[in-house]
């Protein structure tokens, strides 16, 4: 899972992104409107967690133009502006959830794993299904028919990336950023690697999933 922080407290954004990882989720962090709508428009992140008051443009204003734009990645709100008009004004804006601050992280997590509930293929906030495959999001275990394996970080990330996108082409682009993240630089042959090791872990499970190469385009899990 890769989350979008966009918050003016930069010291807060570290402590929620260091507290993420150790669950396992990536985080990226932009600090200002304008650089939050530009990340959140490349339509790459599972949730983003959204301040009201940034620089430049504001939360609402962000939540808005993503909307508008027809990107519907869930959004908490995490702000200290908490009357409940204010409340209201960010939901109807477009927000899934909204948290004042100060936050308990805990409470932010069980927001979380709401929101994780809601697509179709989840069954639970760690368990990851689609057709005889599920993938423990914790412990990286692939089980298909009573077989299993473990998989690696990555493994398990890039396959959560296919199982919340079955059957759909995704690009080679969009793969590397929702897997390595916006500012990392790998190489492209590193993708293709961890492909054909996913695919070795899907043979010894014996699924009847496969990831297809779309030439020039990416890749695409289907039956």
């Amino acid at each position: 899972m890769r989350i979008l922080i966009i918050d003016d407290d930069g010291q807060l954004c570290q402590n929620l992104a260091y507290q993420l990882k150790k669950k396992g989720i990536n985080a990226d962090i932009c600090l200002n409107g304008e650089d939050g709508l530009e990340a959140a428009g490349k339509d790459i992140y599972d949730l983003i967690l959204l301040d009201r008051m940034l620089p430049g443009l504001s939360g609402t204003e962000v939540l808005s133009a993503i909307r508008e734009d027809g990107i519907q990645t869930p959004v908490i709100l995490v702000t200290a502006l908490g009357d409940i008009s204010q409340r209201v004004q960010g939901l109807d804006a477009g927000a899934d959830d909204y948290l004042v601050k100060p936050i308990a992280f805990e409470e932010l997590m069980a927001r979380i794993r709401s929101i994780q509930r809601r697509p179709r293929n989840l069954t639970d906030g760690q368990l990851l299904r689609y057709h005889d495959l599920s993938l423990d999001l914790n412990s990286k275990i692939l089980s298909c028919n009573g077989e299993s394996c473990s998989l690696s970080r990555k493994e398990g990330d890039l396959l959560e990336v296919f199982l919340r996108h079955p059957g759909t082409v995704l690009a080679r682009n969009l793969i590397l950023t929702k897997v390595w993240g916006i500012d990392t630089e790998i190489e492209d042959g590193n993708l293709d690697n961890y492909i054909h090791f996913l695919r070795r872990r899907l043979r010894s499970v014996h699924s009847t999933m496969s990831i297809r190469t779309v030439r020039g385009i990416g890749y695409c899990l289907e039956v």
